[in-house]
Order: C-alpha cells, then structure tokens, then sequence
C-alpha cells in the first residue's frame, strides 16, 4: 500500500519526485525517500514522516534520473532502515517497491547463504538484493530473470548505476503507469500523480517491463518480446486539489458531498428516466438474476449493506454484501445467474479485485461501482459505473461514500423497472426524493451548531456504540467507523434488536449509545431500545427526523432513504471529536487511503 514514482529526462528529478510523493502520500505516510544517481553514484535521502520533510534534505541535489517512494509499513517499523529506496549491497541498484513479495524470507535466507547483508526488516530489499546476484551486464535480462522468482504482488521501479539514463519498471498486481512528457518520462502507481505533467500515459498490465529513457518508453512482456501499448484517456485536470479555506480536506469533503451526489445521479437520470449507457445486457438476461452480491471493504462494504437491503426490497432477489477479505474463503456459491457489485473508491483494492476475479471464474457478471475510470477494478469488469465524487483527499471517505449510495440505490431501481418489480408511479416518487437528497444534505450542513456542542461531550465515555435497524443498521456502522479510524475511539455498531443478546451488558453511565431512528417502520422498535439503555443508566445520543425523538434532527425522507441523511451528523460528529482531541484527521495513524496490499 505504497506509492512510487520515477522520473528521467531534461529537468532535476528532484522537484518532480518530491512533488509526487506529496500526491501519493495517501498511499502510506509512515515514511518517503528517493534515490538518484548523482556524479555517478547512487545517493539516498529518506525520512520519517511525510515527504515534505525531504525538502530540506534534498536542497542541493540535482540529478535528471531518480525514483522515490512513500511507505505504509507492513514488514518492518516506520524506520529509516526500513523507508525506500533500498540498496544493494554494492550500491549498483536501487528500488522502490509497492506490494508484498510472500515468498521473500526463503529468499532472503538463501543470500544471507552468500554473505549478503540486510539493512532492513522489509520484504522489499530483497529484491535488490537478488538483482545484484543475478546481474550479468544485461538490465532488462537481469530483471525479468529476478522476477520469475517472487510470488505475490509488485511494482518496482529500478535504477542502476551502469545504465545512468534508464528507469526499469515492472508490475504485477499492483499498478503502474508510465507517462511521456516535453522533457522526460515519468512512472507512478497512480495516475493523478504524473497527469499534469504528461501528455501521453500508459498502463503497464501484470508481468509487463517497461524501459524508460528521456526519450523513449519501451515496454516488453515477461518473456522479453516488444509490446505496443494503447494510450491511456484521462481528464484534463482533478478539480478540488486544495483545501479552499476549510481547516482539513474531511471538512472540505464533507461538505461536498451534495455536489457529489448531484453530480453522480446526472449522469444517471436523464429526464427523470434512469439510463446506465454502461450496461448492455438485454431484459431476459436481467431476469434471469437470481443472486446479488455486493462485495467491497471498508465503507464501501457499508454501502454494499444498504444495496442488499434495497435489493430485497425493490429488486425482489436474493441478496448479500460480502466483505471481500472473507469472500474469497468461502468458495461461495454462485454462477452465472449471479451479479457481482464490486464497490471500490480507488478501483485498486486489492482484496475486493481478488474477489472479483474469484466471481468471474465463476461466470457472475460484473457491475463495478468506482471513482477512479483506468483503475484495476474499472478494465476487469463487464460493466463500469464511474462515481462522480472527483477527487478526495482525506482517508476516512465520506463524498466518495455518498457517491457509491447514489449509484446503488439508481443501479437496484433501474434493475427493479426492467423486471417490472415496481411500477413507474413508484419509482417517479422515489426518483424525486432521491434527487431532492443533496438539498436535504445542504440543510443539515447549514446547522451544524448543535452537532458540534453535541461532539464535546463524546470522547468523555468510555464505550460508545452506534446502533440502527435495518437501513440504519448499515449507516451506524459506517457512522462507527468514521469514529474510530479518525478519533482512535473504540468503538461498535450493532443492529438494535441484538443489543439484548449480549452487548447490552456493556452499558452503564459511562457509555454513550448513538441511535438513528428516522425510519417509521423501525422507529418504535428503537424507542424501546433507547429506554432499554437508559433504564440501565446508559447515556443515548439520538438522530431522527422526529423532533421529540432527536438531538439531532435531520429533515424527513422515505424510509429507505435515510442512510443518505443519517451519515452527515456522524461524519460530523467524527470530524469534531477528532478535531477536539488534536488527531491527525485527514491522515489518520496506521491507515492509507488506498489498500493495494492483502
């Protein structure tokens, strides 16, 4: 879950290596470094912490080849042994590496057998390592021979001493691009870090070398032969780059989430009529779904929560959200009959692109919900439905997550007219308040006073959990998740009907409990919850679109549209307590933004 980059050509490297760094910090913040070569020699600079902390180190270096990197550790403590570049022994070549090599300890014990030494605890300096043993004057040659021996994911770029002009990369389940620009060639494990300097970029696929020069990018598969690459489309520019006066891109995030929305659902509804241009299967294949899976992590899971209940409800079928981690042991029971939801922000998550590969074997068709249109998840599905949340810096999601909601709850409709499981007067309705969500949204953002009052009191307890029923089951778990990842709290979130079978023996007066009861079907049930508590002398937050029933009211809507609204006061609640405390909010410790790694 890291990210590189890499840069030849006219200009000092430096600039431009530092400057990705900064655009790939969502990967992994725990540490960065770059290497060049300079005055024929490769040179290192690496620190702890952010990649604006090599500024100073790196200001009178200038060299026109280099490649950095920015870590989210995982063999090995943030460290500055442990921070890329690695070197090998005899300082010939250095790597930068993204992914996990699974079988790198038997490697390493077979070189500590020939003497090398180990600098680090990483998995990665291996495979510098293992490049100087298997050198023979040959780059190209020595890599792919050095490849053919890892197993599991990777994307290295590589400099070597003896080939001043050349960057080598490779992939393999995780991704790179490669970018031409006036005066230079650049590669990176994500695209928005190199498009504002590129004007031609390229995606390397699993197995694949690329060779970069000043002027030139050349691109072979695993047995060597010469590839032709077909360029790859992107937008102009990511809008949204910078805070515009808000005090953390969350806040910012946040607060944007009725453009997301508004956005998103555009390009679905058309003249009040859902249109998916993206999927082409006819009527009788549609009906012949009998199985839903929405299978995703994280926050994209709770999504995937709220689509399983609204296909039931609408769709008529069969339905599950599944964590994509587990999905993959359960040798589920599915097939062609199947739709597979892959839900995904960055299109590279790498336990929810090994489920979807798990569901293709198995003939499901794919529909894939991300923000990201050239990403891993996007090429290998049947049908891509893009998200139109724009960029979003932050790693605790919050307009991505509405994004993803704006498309499922489109997606399952448009299934449920086709099959005829609902009427046209029906879905108008529900089309209308759907579209009126953003300005509901905009209602709450525009008093925020209470929540934050509200937020004060929260880090005082000593247990909070989040409860909910049905659709607001799915939103209490995101809303404690929110929590957690950003304020460290501990936390939980449980359907209410369970908090009698155990949990309940938790609660005393230094608990807080929050509840969402908004939905009319499910409204009395969590009433009686809340006296359940507060009879044992637990402490209750309560959000309903009640008056009498809330602290924090939130405006009324249908039933299986409150996850829409709900989640707004939690994210809100989050951001506040975190901001409380003097947590790091939009780079909250141990986390990335993107999970690239199993």
């Amino acid at each position: 879950m890291c990210g590189i980059i890499g840069y030849v050509g006219e200009e000092n490297s430096v600039n431009y290596l530092i400057d990705g760094l900064e655009k790939l910090e969502y990967r992994g913040y725990d540490s960065a470094g770059f290497a060049v070569i300079n005055n024929k020699e490769i040179k290192t600079i690496k620190t702890v912490g952010s990649p604006q902390l090599l500024y100073e180190k790196a200001s009178k270096i200038v060299a026109n080849i280099g490649i950095g990197h920015t870590r989210w550790a995982t063999h090995g403590p943030a460290t500055l042994e442990n921070a890329h570049p690695h070197l090998s022994n005899n300082g010939l070549f250095a790597i930068v590496h993204n992914g996990i090599i699974e079988n790198y300890n038997l490697l390493k014990q077979e070189l500590l057998k020939k003497n090398y030494e180990f600098r680090s605890d990483t998995d990665s300096e291996v495979f510098a390592q293992l490049l100087e043993e298997n050198y023979n004057g040959d780059l190209k040659g020595t890599v792919l021979r050095t490849i053919s021996m890892l197993e599991g994911s990777y994307a290295f770029g590589i400099i070597c001493n003896d080939y001043p002009d050349t960057i080598v990369c490779v992939r393999n389940q995780s991704p790179l691009f490669v970018g031409k620009s006036e005066d230079g060639t650049f590669l990176s494990s994500d695209i928005s870090a190199i498009s504002d300097n590129c004007n031609r970029i390229f995606r390397l696929n699993d197995r694949e070398i690329g060779i970069l020069k000043i002027d030139s990018i050349k691109v072979y598969d695993s047995e060597g032969c010469r590839i032709k690459k077909t360029e790859v489309k992107t937008k102009i520019k990511e809008q949204n780059s910078n805070k515009n006066g808000y005090e953390h891109y969350m806040l910012k995030e946040i607060y944007e989430q009725p453009t997301a929305i508004r956005n998103t659902l555009t390009e679905i509804i058309k003249n009040n009529t859902i249109v998916f241009k993206q999927i082409n299967w006819s009527e009788d294949v549609i009906k012949s779904i009998n199985n839903v899976r929405f299978i995703a992590c994280g926050s994209a899971y709770h999504a995937g929560m709220v689509g399983a209940y609204l296909t039931e409800e609408f769709f008529k079928r069969t339905a599950k959200a599944e964590i994509a981690s587990e999905f993959r042991y359960k040798n589920p029971h599915i097939d062609e009959n199947t739709l597979a939801v892959i839900i995904s922000q960055s299109g590279e998550t790498a336990d929810t692109l090994a489920a979807l590969r798990i569901a293709k074997q198995k003939n499901a068709k794919i529909i894939s919900i991300v923000n990201v249109e050239n990403s891993s998840i996007a090429l290998e599905s049947d049908s891509v439905i893009l998200t139109k949340a724009g960029k979003e810096t932050a790693v605790a999601t919050t307009k991505a997550y509405s994004a993803q909601l704006a498309v499922i709850y489109t997606l399952i409709l448009h299934l449920a007219l086709i099959t005829k499981n609902i009427d046209n007067n029906t879905a108008k309705l529900f089309i209308d308040e759907l579209k009126s969500i953003p300005n509901k949204i905009e209602e709450i953002l525009a008093n925020t006073k209470s929540i934050l009052e509200l937020s004060k009191t929260i880090s005082e307890h000593e247990y909070i959990c989040f409860i909910g029923r049905c659709y607001g089951y799915c939103t209490a778990m995101e809303g404690a998740l929110k929590l957690k990842e950003i304020s460290y709290i501990p936390c939980d979130a449980y359907a209410a009907g369970e908090l009698k079978h155990g949990t309940i023996a938790l609660i005393d007066d230094n608990s807080l409990v929050i509840s969402l009861s908004s939905a009319k079907e499910t409204k009395s049930k969590i009433q009686s919850n809340i006296e359940e508590i507060t009879a044992r002398k637990g402490n209750v937050l309560k959000i309903s679109s009640e008056k009498d029933l809330a602290d924090i009211v939130i405006p009324n809507s249908l039933d299986n549209l409150y996850p829409f609204l709900e989640v707004i006061p939690l994210q809100l609640l989050a951001y506040y307590v975190a901001n409380e405390k003097g947590c790091s909010i939009d780079k909250p410790k141990n986390l990335a933004k993107s999970v690239t790694v199993e």
